[in-house]
């Protein structure tokens, strides 16, 4: 397989969606191969533009999730846009959309109405609650799922606000099963010759991570609910972060086979043996002493660095608590080719996360930047079949709105 023949090589998707989890799923599609028609409003375009970081007027974020991407900035209140885009879905096997349900029904761009003109379209709608049930209705974010799915709650030091999570795990997890929804759908469409609506809730999405916390509820009785535990997860002992004298690391001991390795670096065969500690439920039901043991041992070494080295040598899993400084040193991280480079037209070079998947036949590394705002009005409408006049009159009237640094 090469570069030209990416997985999805063929695939027209229109991405009309803003801010993270809808832009997500189109970036992810792109690196594999699909064209992706990223379609904005005049004149601000994606909410995302005007989230930070910014630099040159350019945001970091937008162009973080829509790298890859075709850019349309079109009016679609105005009748001679609608047709254009109406005319873009009949030529599309992908849409994409993360508004609140009901709003593009009132646009005529509903499922319903899409899949009457193109049968075979993959219609994928992200919101925060899904398009049925009592909060159909309610917008969101990210964050409101995350505090709504009990994720929230375990976070942090008993009785105090649980802190964010500072990644958008809803937004992201929820484009990832976008992204895998989707190519399940374009597989069945092979067979049955047809599209279908994919309905996915933040929310959702949030509950169905939960690897714990829901089975111990029911199992339980309703009796045992997860609490708040700080640094620690006193169901694993030892399992968390502890400080160094320079910094901090996490340490992974909980199975026995790691905790008698850990307890004879840190106390020698009389903690190896002490029977407070020998499995599992004893160490949970010792979890403040064995803690304590554990910080302390960290704590009395030269540095954070030395903890590591001395555990990595008796095969204790550890790794430190890292800055983002030393995550984009990490040779780790630039042998995998997680960090990939880019010429922007306006911003030149520009560095940015890469996708995590790896392909033994293709490079799924996108290496064109994030489409400037209307970059690519005129030549997506050219093969459309717009004339030329119909074109300038759109351009004149702002129904097609590109940004200034656009190259015209």
């Amino acid at each position: 397989m090469t570069a030209q023949d990416l997985p999805l090589k063929g695939i027209r998707v229109i991405d009309y969606s803003h801010f993270l989890a809808g832009p997500f799923m189109g970036r992810c599609l792109a690196a594999m191969g699909a064209e992706v028609i990223k379609v904005e409003r005049p004149k601000a375009g994606d909410a995302g533009r005007a989230h930070g970081y910014f630099k040159d007027g350019q945001s970091g974020y937008f162009l973080q999730q829509n790298m890859g991407k075709q850019g349309l900035c079109i009016d679609l209140r105005d009748k001679r846009g609608l047709d254009m885009m109406m005319k873009l879905i009949d030529t599309a096997d992908v849409f994409i959309e993360n508004y609140r349900p009901g709003a593009l029904e009132r646009l005529g761009l509903g499922y319903i109405e899409l899949s009457a003109r193109n049968p075979k379209l993959i219609y994928c709608s992200v919101s925060a609650y899904g398009h049925t049930g009592p909060y159909a209705d309610r917008p969101g974010f990210g964050l409101i799922a995350e505090a709504m799915s009990g994720a929230l709650a375990q976070l942090g030091n008993p009785g105090e606000p649980p802190p964010l999570l500072r990644m958008p795990l809803a937004d992201m997890y929820t484009g990832i099963h976008g992204v895998a929804a989707i190519n399940a759908a374009l597989v069945g469409r092979a067979s049955s010759g047809r599209g279908q609506h994919i309905d996915l809730a933040l929310y959702d999405c949030m509950v169905s991570m939960h690897d714990y916390a829901v089975q111990r509820y029911f199992l339980s009785g309703g009796v045992d609910l997860p609490k708040q535990t700080g640094s620690g997860q006193p169901d694993s002992t030892v399992y968390g972060v502890f400080p160094a004298k320079d910094g901090n690391l996490v340490i992974a001991a909980q199975v026995d086979d790691a905790w008698r390795r850990l307890a004879s670096l840190i106390g020698g065969d009389v903690l190896a043996s002490d029977q407070r500690f020998t499995t599992p439920a004893a160490r949970n039901a010792h979890y403040a002493e064995a803690m304590e043991i554990v910080r302390s041992w960290a704590l009395s070494q030269p540095s954070r660095d030395a903890c590591l080295a001395a555990l990595e040598a008796v095969g204790v899993p550890s790794a430190p608590v890292q800055t983002i400084e030393e995550v984009v040193e990490d040779p780790q991280i630039h042998a995998r080719g997680m960090l990939v480079e880019q010429e922007h037209p306006v911003l030149g070079k520009v560095t940015l996360p890469n996708l995590p998947f790896r392909f033994s036949d293709c490079d799924t590394t996108i290496r064109t930047p994030a489409p400037l705002l209307g970059q690519d009005n005129r030549r997506i409408a050219a093969s459309l079949g717009l004339s030329a006049e119909l074109v300038e009159a759109m351009v004149r009237d702002g129904v097609l709105y590109n940004e200034a640094a656009v190259q015209e």
